[in-house]
């Protein structure tokens, strides 16, 4: 376990609090949102610093954004990047607790 950097913020945004991440919780995986341009070593370093776990898999994908209406105004939101990651047996992380 590495020691813990400013970058490690930059990397892992904030947990996503779903139901399927609920679902896959029950799978000993949890869901961030992280940087766009984050790769998945950074992500797995990011997460091993920042929470003192071990990594046994990252698997990433980019969210696009839905187009919605606000006040008769055509919009649509950001992209965003989740990462599922899956721990080794016997570590857990607290979503609820913050970083």
């Amino acid at each position: 376990m590495s020691d813990i950097k400013p970058e490690h913020y930059d990397v892992v945004r904030r947990p996503l609090i779903t139901e399927k991440a609920t679902m896959a919780s029950e799978a000993n995986a949890v869901v961030f949102e992280v940087a766009i341009d984050a790769t998945k070593p950074a992500i797995r370093d990011a997460v091993e610093a920042l929470f003192n776990v071990k990594v046994k898999s990252v698997n990433t994908l980019i969210q696009k954004g839905k187009r919605k209406v606000f006040r008769g105004r055509h919009g649509r939101r950001s992209d965003f990047k989740k990462a599922i990651v899956r721990l080794e047996d016997g570590n857990m992380i607290d979503v609820m607790t913050g970083l």
